[in-house]
């Protein structure tokens, strides 16, 4: 695969590529996270720390940010890297994401798990909006208060 964003230049340059060359992804709503992706990546430590995502699409700076970045223009491609973050790819993706409103409950459980184990590191769920409306993430906030 080549380059795709070295190929457009000019206006209308994005006619000429050949659309077998886009992998898709679900861009936009990471696009959203880029900033806090970076502010956790310099306040946290990989792979000690834990960040648990809510939904795989937004972790796409996440992944770029642990060693990633070679293998990324095969996300979602048969075969290649996961739309989501997976423990089995990185020691720096804590928990297997599938969809949105578990991140809350995984991360409380993780950190319970820290706590008895006596552990020191830091726990992070990232929840967008949308996703607050799923039962799960309001279980999860009324059982840590």
């Amino acid at each position: 695969m080549t380059d795709i964003l070295s190929n457009i230049n000019n206006a209308n340059d994005i006619k000429k590529v050949n659309p077998t060359e886009y992998t898709g992804g679900h861009l936009a709503s990471n696009l959203g996270t880029v900033e806090l992706t970076m502010a956790l990546h310099l306040s946290m430590d990989f792979p000690k720390d834990k960040l648990v995502w809510d939904v795989g699409h937004q972790a796409y700076t996440h992944k770029l940010l642990t060693g990633r970045k070679k293998e990324f223009e095969t996300l979602r491609c048969f075969d290649g890297m996961s739309g989501f973050p997976k423990t089995k790819e990185s020691d720096s993706d804590a928990f297997n994401t599938g969809h949105s409103s578990t991140s809350i409950s995984a991360a409380l459980g993780i950190a319970k798990a820290r706590e008895l184990k006596g552990d020191n590191f830091k726990v992070v769920a990232v929840i967008g909006d949308g996703a607050l409306s799923g039962g799960m993430a309001y279980e999860a906030l009324i059982l840590e208060n």
